[in-house]
């Protein structure tokens, strides 16, 4: 490290008590000699208590019977989700108009982002209906064990195997941080077992004794493992080591439109690799705050002026980065198009 890095020191430190989880970014996180001696072993249990602590209060929130298959299984799973008639609509909405759009690639996966800010939400009631459901935010507060306001936007998903070779990261079973976290997905069409489905891996959302010692392992040398995402914190799970930690297979999330999955992203998940070229629209969310908050509430989020524009600035301050700090946004504007047109990055 350069002198000048040092500066950066005290950004490491109060990095530790939030959502900082990059070794290779934060060398104490990536400190070998550290997490030998527990640092990211401490984080992960700390974490975990506060989140179940929060979890007791958020209870009431969902009903007991979806809360009790989320506890067991670490994500909630609900078909036939909108009204036959709402959920007409939705599509008719989404799919019938181009929207401002940005796209990331990911090896032969792009991810296409449609904002909805509220000049969309406005001209779109079935959009507006679905994506303020207040079930599937309950849903997300109660699986990212935290109150507040989800981040939502029109996801894309499209798979080039035949036009790229290089490998989609997001196929790799991982967890997303080291902490309690949520996203969901309301899906716009069926999802078949061959069309690159979500999986997910139940009951890894616990962290019992055998997951706190593989999270251990990977904390004494993510600094300098060639994968990026693993290097970065969103730690890379082999299907064949999951017995090793009394953990079943990945269950392949293969439903019919207007299903919402609701999923804690500390488990193990992932995208089905698929050899033919796919397609698969949703309305998605993310939830994911401080993992060492005691509270559930003061999300700033949840204001009336930021509550439907959260995405909206995060992606503006982005942009402003990107062209003063040369920080680059991964997320390319690529115009007004419509949701199911082809990729354009």
């Amino acid at each position: 490290m350069t002198p000048l890095s040092y500066l950066k020191a005290p950004f490491w430190v109060l990095g530790l008590a939030g959502t900082d989880k990059s070794p290779r970014k934060n060398p104490l996180l990536g400190s070998e000699k550290l997490n030998s001696w527990g640092l990211h072993k401490k984080r992960v249990a700390l974490a975990a208590s506060l989140a179940a602590s929060r979890r007791v209060r958020l209870a009431r929130l969902v009903d007991p019977e979806q809360r009790a298959f989320f506890d067991e299984n670490g994500y909630f799973l609900v078909r036939d989700f909108l009204p036959d008639e709402v959920f007409a609509q939705l599509k008719e909405e989404v799919f019938n108009q181009p929207f401002p759009t940005r796209e990331m690639r990911q090896g032969q996966a792009v991810t296409r982002m449609t904002l909805l800010p509220p000049r969309v939400l406005g001209k779109n009631p079935a959009i507006a209906q679905a994506v303020r459901d207040s079930r599937a935010i309950n849903m997300l507060r109660y699986a990212a064990s935290q109150g507040g306001q989800p981040l939502n936007f029109l996801q894309t998903v499209l798979v080039e195997p035949q036009k790229v070779k290089k490998k989609d990261p997001q196929s790799d079973a991982h967890a997303d941080t080291f902490h309690a976290t949520s996203k969901a997905w309301l899906f716009l069409q069926d999802v078949a077992e061959d069309e690159g489905p979500f999986f997910f891996v139940p009951g890894s959302h616990k962290l019992t004794k055998e997951r706190l010692e593989w999270e251990y392992e990977c904390s004494l040398t993510a600094a300098r493992d060639p994968r990026s995402h693993h290097a970065s914190g969103s730690f890379r799970i082999r299907t064949d080591e999951l017995a090793s930690l009394g953990l079943p297979q990945p269950v392949k999330m293969a439903v019919p439109e207007n299903t919402l999955v609701v999923a804690d992203t500390f488990a193990f998940h992932g995208r089905t690799p698929s050899d033919k070229p796919t397609i698969r629209s949703e309305i998605h969310w993310h939830m994911r705050r401080n993992p060492f908050l005691p509270w559930t509430g003061g999300d700033f989020k949840s204001l009336p002026f930021l509550k439907d524009r959260g995405m909206p600035v995060l992606m503006d301050l982005a942009d402003i980065a990107d062209k003063t700090l040369k920080m680059r946004n991964v997320w390319r504007p690529v115009g007004d198009v419509m949701v199911r047109s082809k990729a354009h990055v």
